[in-house]
């Protein structure tokens, strides 16, 4: 029994943990793109991120429904400063020097870790604004519709939140000053669209995982 209790965990703990672990894994991987399926002369893509973002948002609705607003919104603001210091510790460690023996390596840790300011800002903002506008607009819809469709509830809030993400990235990240803007406009809702579908779509998957949540989560009360 005692060996059991060394190994607890509490629930909340274990909750905050993984929202932190998605959104750093995130940040580190989710620049990785991977093929969907090809439409006539269209290639579909998604970057590797899009098995995360859905646990993000859920995790958030689950502490909303259960701990409250503000609970949730905390959680999200030490999200953000964790992207934060994330970013500014790469910038730190490869501009350090590398001794003899890293020194073979130093190229490719620095092409991992390096990050590109303007999409490091990008993302920052966009996760911003997408999860507090997910964790209000959950809120609202419950103060309308109290404890009655949860399903509805998460996942109208994800598909808006998650649009706002989306395209505030991608504008912020690729719009190029130098095209006009009826190009730029036909590139990026090219990319927004694709991107915001898939993660709805994995909204809809994750859902179970809300109401189980819940339940689960509900029980530290």
């Amino acid at each position: 029994m005692k060996l059991l209790k060394a190994f607890k965990i509490q629930k909340l703990d274990f909750l905050i943990s993984f929202y932190t672990a998605c959104i750093v894994m995130s940040e580190l991987m989710g620049s990785k793109t991977f093929p969907l399926l090809k439409l006539g002369s269209f290639n579909l893509s998604a970057g590797v991120g899009i098995f995360l973002i859905p646990f993000v948002y859920a995790i958030t609705d689950v502490i909303t429904e259960v701990l409250g607003k503000e609970k949730a919104q905390s959680l999200v603001r030490s999200g953000l400063a964790m992207i934060f210091f994330l970013f500014l510790f790469s910038l730190f460690v490869t501009y350090l020097p590398a001794t003899a023996r890293f020194m073979p390596m130093e190229k490719s840790y620095e092409e991992i870790f390096k990050f590109s300011a303007r999409i490091s800002a990008a993302s920052l903002i966009a996760f911003a604004v997408g999860e507090f506008s997910d964790v209000i607009i959950f809120f609202k819809l419950r103060q309308k519709l109290g404890k009655k469709a949860l399903w509805f509830r998460t996942n109208a809030s994800n598909f808006l939140s998650e649009f706002l993400d989306t395209s505030l990235f991608i504008i912020l990240a690729f719009y190029a000053l130098d095209k006009p803007f009826a190009s730029n406009f036909s590139f990026l809702l090219g990319l927004i669209l694709p991107y915001w579908l898939l993660k709805c779509l994995m909204s809809v998957i994750e859902t179970p995982l809300v109401y189980a949540g819940v339940k689960w989560l509900k029980n530290i009360k």
